[in-house]
């Protein structure tokens, strides 16, 4: 729970640098809840490692161990497709090396936590749905 906790606050911006000793402080706090607008849900959920340009230099990302993947260059990575099944996957099961490690958690069970439905499963689908059609609007 505390490793859950303390990537969540990274992922939320609320990290900073000490200046004196460079050391990494993080504060711990709970997801918040936000609308299933994917773009709100970029802004509070991942723009803190992956950055509001979404080329991964957040302000969280200098706590992280492996810096943040820059998420512009997702489809010409992928032969010019959006890869939109892989991201919704990574987001919502970690399918990737990123999500579930120390540094980037599997979003899926953290977005039910802020369920606003009866019908949890459903709208943490919807938002991830969301999140991942936004990050497709960033392909350079």
């Amino acid at each position: 729970m505390l490793r859950l906790t303390r990537v969540l606050v990274a992922l939320t911006g609320l990290s900073a640098l000490s200046l004196a000793g460079q050391q990494v402080v993080i504060k711990k706090v709970p997801v918040k809840k936000t609308l299933i607008n994917g773009q709100e849900m970029y802004a509070s959920y991942c723009a803190a490692c992956h950055g509001t340009d979404a080329t991964g230099n957040g302000p969280a990302a200098a706590a992280l161990k492996t810096q943040p993947t820059d998420l512009t260059t997702l489809s010409a990575q992928n032969g010019g497709k959006f890869p939109g099944v892989k991201i919704f996957d990574s987001i919502r099961w970690g399918k990737v090396a990123a999500h579930g490690t120390p540094d980037m958690p599997v979003w899926g069970p953290l977005l039910e936590t802020v369920c606003m439905s009866q019908n949890c499963n459903a709208e943490t689908d919807m938002r991830i749905r969301n999140l991942t059609e936004y990050i497709k609007t960033l392909q350079r």
